[in-house]
């Protein structure tokens, strides 16, 4: 667009309201204790997800969540609530450090870059964010209380009778031995198989081994001493409290379905006099179990093997290790497996079964064995089926279909003392008989698996923890936050060896101690955050008990609206949840959850309907969009797209069909000069409004603009803005009450283009520190309505009249119309019928 098609001038004044919101604070959010805070006013707290700023910086998929919040932060400010509408960065992460290994730059250079950018394209579209409340994660304050909440998990237990955390000085008192608290600490280290990437240098969590594969990186399964977290302790709590939240059931339902709650038995088998539990959610086809699958991994395998199938196992275990959980799960088409030559004993029947490793079956699940039934399980019929393994059938469908393959409910056969029961009471009588002979137990099982929290990696929070004598022990409180040590060299070692280990200075400590070189996970800084943006300047306490009293509503969640991406639908949230419900049980917060409502804005595709990335070419920079068109035409249009959660994809054409309306704004109010300056329009001027048609549309859309804010309905808002500016171009004279009204309504949605109207228009102060406006319920009754006009009960026109006229008054209006004239012209009228409101025909012939 050159400049000849300027429409408004709006180069000249985005910049200059961007500077005076800078300089005057404009959004700034007052806490307790502030000499201008007023207790009573309503808290609203919206927050954006925690963004990574990566080299890219923003493009235009980002804004759009971005927008959503800052719309209804203005609007909640109008409409009395002292706002928290915040941002900072999630600004660890392992990009950083592939940069800092290619190039030698430190990461913190590379960091602080990033969020110099990011801060600047955040800015230049007007985003009401307090800034004197940005953070970062690799801040040093921010670090220290990082790694403070880590030391309240380490020195946690899950107490089993009352559900919830407590400290482990509880245990002590009571005379454990370290050992046994070691073994129950919230945060605890173990030796367990991980997913190692030599050449990135670090362990990957299993959502991350598709990801690096694909980008060309080696990922290999090994064991390591890892640092976990015991998340597993809130499984329960995780599934039930979600229900106390206004979240999409989409969301909720994926959360659960992680969670992955079920309930069976475990049944205890001997193999070659070892002991090997199972975990099984139809303990009534135990009878049916023809043969056992352990992972590959299991350490039982070396021991059970039998020296003939001692080189094919090796070889099998090898080949898995390649393999990534997906791999091995949900994209696992073609089973695989080897036999061990060792034989189970089925504890119903006595039978000896074969026991076979196969990938899949894995360690994370379960207990890293199964029983397989294959009459009644997809997966073990299609292993037997390849392997030529017995299949045993042992409950008969209800309505007599195949029974190969079934696994539903209905009757029990070939099952000894269950035959005959239907398959609810069979569960009931088979776990009983399991109790009774000291064979197994009724038993509630969850698919997640407890938190590996190490990483290997420089960029991240070092962990608050020393060892000596071979016993790692906390760091006093005093001496946080620890910061890593600058290094001279990135590059991994091609071992497990953190990349701390490598600053001996830092590591080795004059009492003989050794400090832990693993660092903690981008995870860590991003369970917390929205504390932080409450309280960002404490140094006393990651959050002022006033503070958070204040922030914290009367419902289960501390922020009131949450907005962000589907790709956190599950990790970051059930992260971020556990930590909360642990710094809730030891009483350091008064909510039991995070996020009160969360909403999940859409992704915005490329204009070829693709996802966005550099490899296709398609990404848009919000930086083009508002040098052409500028950010409240950005704005407007990421809203307009369709409804916020909707994917969309990208249109250029739709910013300027935006820029076109935002310009008839312009134009009602202000007329271009000859000398290229804009003046107070004639048309607007300083008188009451006559047009109750005019008056009508004006408080309708007063109306439906907050009403469908509160709703996040943002395109229909739009809409009807776009209809009250039309009725204000077809208005022979515009109302400045009117029309300030609805600059107001506008603010929210295009904050630059409504603040410089104001101001031309006279306007003191700023428009965004004004009340919002309120509607006059008499003003929204239409003076008028659309009566249809039928000539022998055909419809032949439409008129509008006042609601109120009379029938002498309509039949007046309806012979006077040229299309009804049309009808009627040398016919005699032979009877009027008049429905008031809705119908006036005319009987002629």
């Amino acid at each position: 667009m050159s400049d000849a098609r300027k429409p408004f001038p709006f180069r000249d004044f985005e910049p200059k309201w961007q500077a005076r919101w800078d300089s005057e604070k404009t959004f700034r959010t007052p806490n307790p204790g502030d000499g201008d805070f007023d207790p009573s006013k309503p808290k609203y707290y919206v927050l954006d997800m925690f963004p990574y700023p990566s080299g890219a910086g923003l493009h235009v998929g980002h804004p759009e969540g971005y927008t959503a919040t800052d719309i209804i932060g203005r609007f909640k400010r109008m409409t009395g609530h002292n706002v928290l509408h915040p941002m900072g960065y999630d600004s660890f992460g392992l990009p950083a450090e592939q940069y800092a290994i290619k190039t030698g730059q430190h990461p913190a250079i590379t960091t602080a870059a990033n969020i110099e950018t990011f801060r600047r394209q955040l800015k230049s579209l007007g985003f009401g964010y307090d800034w004197d409340r940005e953070i970062a994660t690799t801040d040093p304050e921010y670090v220290r209380w990082t790694q403070w909440i880590f030391l309240q998990l380490y020195g946690s237990y899950f107490c089993e009778e009352d559900k919830k955390a407590k400290p482990v000085t509880e245990l002590e008192a009571k005379g454990w031995t370290r050992e046994q608290i070691d073994d129950v600490r919230l945060a605890y280290v173990a030796d367990t198989p991980v997913w190692w990437s030599p050449d990135l240098g670090t362990v990957l969590a299993n959502e991350e081994v598709e990801e690096w594969k694909s980008k060309g990186h080696t990922v290999e399964r090994r064991p390591l001493r890892q640092w976990m977290l015991r998340i597993t302790k809130y499984a329960q709590r995780l599934i039930d409290e979600l229900e106390t939240l206004d979240w999409p059931e989409g969301i909720k339902l994926l959360q659960t379905n992680w969670i992955g709650r079920s309930t069976g038995a475990e049944v205890t088998f001997d193999i070659n006099g070892h002991d090997v539990t199972v975990f099984t959610t139809r303990p009534d086809t135990l009878f049916g179990a023809t043969y056992m699958v352990l992972a590959p991994e299991h350490p039982l395998v070396a021991e059970i093997t039998t020296d003939e199938q001692q080189q094919a196992v090796e070889d099998y275990k090898k080949a898995c290790t390649a393999k990534s959980d997906l791999e091995r799960g949900d994209l696992n088409k073609d089973k695989s497996g080897v036999a061990t030559g060792a034989y189970a004993v089925n504890p119903v029947n006595g039978e000896k079964i074969p026991v076979w490793i196969a990938d899949y079956v894995m360690m994370s699940y379960g207990t890293g064995a199964i029983m397989a039934v294959p009459a009644h399980d997809t997966r073990d019929f299609e292993f037997a089926t390849k392997f030529g393994l017995p299949v045993l059938q042992v409950v008969q469908p209800n309505d007599d279909s195949e029974w190969q393959g079934f696994t539903g409910n209905g009757k029990s056969v070939n099952s000894g003392f269950l035959d005959g029961m239907k398959t609810k009471d069979a569960k009931k009588a088979i776990i009983k008989w399991l109790v009774d002979n000291g064979r197994g137990s009724f038993k509630v099982n969850y698919k997640l698996r407890d938190w590996l929290f190490s990483r290997q990696r420089y960029w991240g929070e070092p962990f608050p923890i020393v060892w000596k004598d071979g016993k790692h022990h906390a760091l006093p409180e005093s001496e946080l936050p620890l910061l890593a040590p600058p290094l001279e060299d990135y590059k991994p070692s091609g071992t497990p060896d953190p990349l701390l280990s490598k600053a001996t200075d830092w590591v080795e400590l004059p009492d003989g101690a050794m400090r832990e070189t693993n660092t903690m996970p981008q995870w860590a800084g991003s369970c917390w955050y929205y504390f932080r943006y409450c309280d960002p300047s404490n140094t006393g306490r990651f959050i002022s008990k006033e503070v958070e009293d204040y922030w914290t509503s009367d419902k289960p969640g501390m922020v009131d609206l949450y907005v962000g991406g589907t790709e956190h639908a599950v990790l970051h949230l059930l992260y971020a949840r556990f930590w909360h419900k642990v710094l809730y049980d030891l009483g350091h917060v008064s909510t039991p959850e995070p996020f009160q409502r969360l909403v999940n804005q859409g992704l915005i595709l490329g204009e070829d309907g693709q996802k966005m990335s550099k490899s296709r070419g398609n990404v848009v920079n919000p930086d083009d969009v508002v040098s052409e068109y500028g950010a409240d035409a950005l704005r407007l249009y990421e809203m307009f797209m369709g409804p916020l959660e909707q994917v969309k994809p990208w249109q250029m054409k739709g910013v300027e069909g935006v820029s076109r309306f935002l310009a008839r704004v312009w134009r009602v109010a202000l007329d271009e000069q000859q000398d290229g300056t804009f003046a107070v329009s004639p048309k607007l001027q300083d008188v009451e409004c006559a047009d109750k048609e005019l008056l009508r549309v004006v408080h309708e859309t007063i109306k439906k603009v907050g009403e469908d804010i509160e709703k996040l309905s943002f395109n229909t808002a739009i809409s009807q803005m776009m209809i009250c500016t039309n009725a204000f171009t077809q208005a022979e004279v515009v109302p400045k009450k009117e029309f300030i009204s609805f600059l107001t309504v506008l603010n929210p949605f295009a904050p630059h283009l409504s603040e410089e109207i104001h101001s031309q228009l006279g306007g003191e102060g700023l428009l965004s520190e004004t009340e919002w406006p309120g509607y006059d319920e008499a003003a929204l009754v239409r003076s008028e309505i659309q009566l249809i006009v039928q000539v022998n009960g055909k419809l032949r026109d439409r008129i509008m009249i006042d609601k109120d006229a009379d029938e002498e008054t309509v039949k007046g209006a309806a012979l006077a119309s040229e299309k009804v004239k049309e009808h009627i012209e040398g016919k005699t009228i032979r009877k009027i019928i008049f429905i008031p409101g809705k119908i006036f025909n005319i009987v002629a012939n």
